[in-house]
């Protein structure tokens, strides 16, 4: 998660930045083109924070935090658009939550608030769990393949190097 990320009873821990940047300027606080934006708002992955008289996009910084959220779980753990809209749209209803959690609901309430956030957060662990056992699915493979690659070449006569 990014640092503006929170648990059910937590509180926020951005830097309260409340800044509004026109499209461009976003893009290029990211690092990203102002498309790459859009293409996520087509998506469903993100929501400018609103829009001008003339209809031209605002970021605010929670936008900003959600597309390096978005790129991290691109960058880190390969997850595809889809796998991402999933999650965050988990993360959303975690979010969701939390704030009827601290909005003074009884007891009763939040013991299925708890139950819910448990049985998202099981989901989302779940996520993360198949997409590391494909990728020690792949890693087993290159390596009976390293081995493999190693015996011909002794089998060859020639000298294995690390």
């Amino acid at each position: 998660m990014t640092d503006g990320s929170r648990d059910i009873a937590g509180t926020e821990g951005s830097d309260g930045d409340q800044r509004i940047l026109r499209i461009g300027e976003a893009a290029q606080e990211l690092g990203v083109s102002p498309r790459t934006l859009r293409w996520y708002e087509e998506l469903g992955l993100l929501a400018p924070a609103g829009y001008s008289a003339g209809g031209a996009r605002r970021y605010c910084r929670g936008d900003l935090d959600r597309v390096v959220h978005i790129r991290e779980l691109q960058a880190l753990l390969g997850f595809d658009l889809t796998e991402i809209k999933e999650l965050l749209r988990a993360e959303d209803s975690l979010a969701g939550l939390r704030s009827e959690y601290r909005s003074g609901a009884d007891d009763d309430r939040r013991r299925e608030i708890l139950e819910e956030a448990l049985a998202i957060n099981a989901r989302l662990a779940g996520l993360v769990a198949a997409k590391q056992a494909r990728l020690e699915r792949m890693t087993a493979d290159l390596d009976a393949k390293n081995r493999r690659y190693r015996k011909l070449l002794r089998d060859l006569g020639r000298p294995v190097r690390r």
